[in-house]
């Protein structure tokens, strides 16, 4: 089993290159002259895709194949204040410049939404809010010219009181998502309500794949055994990975954005929100070339895998399950993350499951972000010294025999 290690967002390494640089909305409001201050919030934006750009050849010149996107790239564009703010011509070109170098390396690259994207939840104008945030990372991905294999990782929400109605709730308010939508999301277990079989069972309802966090699991199990983790819940979780999404499929792929207030989204299941103009760069992607004169190759498409299973950066036809790993910052704080990853139980379920798929990503959440990430590779390389059935591929992937 090939498995494949990337990192969150920032870099403990490279000097300046924040991608979530920002302008809170106050100090945007005390600026005089509006338009000198949304200008102002467009460098800002510039900056933040100049210094992904920085990421991203960092990444790759470390043979780090999977990238989770900063979710600020563009401060405050969701805020409702500002919805006649349009960044996306001014931004055309160094979001089309960031998905052609992701096309032409095969990268995985993702976002994770922030907690307010919630399709659990009963108010109907935290519903617009959450469109909206999704709204906004599919803009992204499609000014980047990325297909549906860069996705957008959420989870199910709250509770609400009734756990039970609010997983119903879920399966009905994001079913009626347009596919165009639900194709780019994957469900994630959470750390204190939604267990890795609920989200499973969720996850099979709506056709979305799983990704299984090993740190919430750890913290919220649900009385969960090893024994069916491994022989009932990951097989499980696997096949998610091969099933169309259900539901709504008017795609709509090229209704204008539309907002809608809180009283008109009322006995609706989804507003329309949901139906996002097509991005600046979608009209123009076949314009992005990897320099060799045809169009770069698409994320996550079939492409050379060199020497095949040595070749642990290329990206196969079908994305590679994904885990999410991190390790508990103390006892007094177990659902913290700490600053690097513990090998040993990581190894472990990587023995457990080996054999059950032939590649796995994983996306490490320490606090230490690219570092934890070499940290790690570094615990491998010696217990592949020490003949623990772990082979060293390149700087960010292993092969576990």
């Amino acid at each position: 089993m090939i498995v494949r290690f990337g990192f969150v967002a920032m870099s403990m390494l490279l000097q300046n290159a924040s991608p979530s640089k920002t302008m809170t909305y106050t100090n945007f409001a005390k600026l005089a002259d509006r338009e000198a201050a949304l200008r102002k919030l467009e460098r800002i934006a510039e900056e933040n895709l100049r210094n992904t750009l920085r990421l991203l050849r960092h990444c790759f010149a470390h043979d780090i194949m999977v990238y989770r996107f900063s979710s600020k790239l563009i401060p405050l564009v969701t805020h409702d204040d500002l919805k006649e703010w349009s960044p996306w011509d001014v931004l055309g070109q160094p979001l089309a410049d960031l998905g052609a170098f992701v096309r032409s390396k095969q990268m995985r690259v993702s976002f994770h939404p922030d907690h307010f994207c919630v399709f659990s939840t009963p108010r109907p104008e935290v519903l617009v809010k959450s469109c909206d945030d999704l709204t906004y990372h599919l803009r992204i991905l499609e000014a980047m010219g990325l297909d549906e294999t860069a996705k957008c990782n959420i989870h199910i929400g709250g509770a609400y009181g009734d756990k039970p109605a609010s997983a119903e709730r879920f399966v009905r308010q994001f079913g009626d998502l347009p596919v165009r939508f639900r194709s780019r999301i994957t469900l994630e277990n959470d750390d204190k309500t939604f267990t890795a079989r609920e989200t499973l069972n969720s996850a099979e309802e709506v056709g979305t794949p799983m990704v299984l966090d090993l740190h919430h699991h750890a913290v919220n199990d649900g009385g969960e055994t090893a024994s069916s983790l491994y022989s009932e819940l990951w097989p499980r979780i696997l096949r998610t990975w091969d099933i169309p999404p259900k539901g709504n499929t008017d795609v709509q792929a090229k209704e204008s954005p539309e907002r809608q207030t809180a009283a008109d989204t009322a006995g609706q299941a989804v507003p329309r929100t949901a139906a996002v103009a097509a991005s600046p760069a979608e009209a123009d992607a076949s314009a992005a070339d990897d320099g060799s004169g045809r169009r770069g190759m698409e994320a996550g498409a079939a492409g050379s895998c060199g020497s095949g299973a040595e070749a642990g950066a290329a990206l196969p036809a079908k994305l590679p399950p994904k885990l999410h790993v991190s390790s508990p910052k103390s006892e007094k704080d177990p659902r913290g993350h700490a600053d690097y990853v513990e090998v040993e139980p990581l190894l472990r379920f990587l023995r457990e499951t080996e054999g059950s798929v032939d590649r796995l990503d994983c996306m490490i959440e320490a606090k230490q972000k690219d570092a934890a990430l070499f940290k790690l590779m570094d615990d491998f390389r010696s217990l592949e010294a020490a003949g623990e059935g772990v082979r060293i591929i390149d700087g960010a992937s292993i092969e576990v025999l």
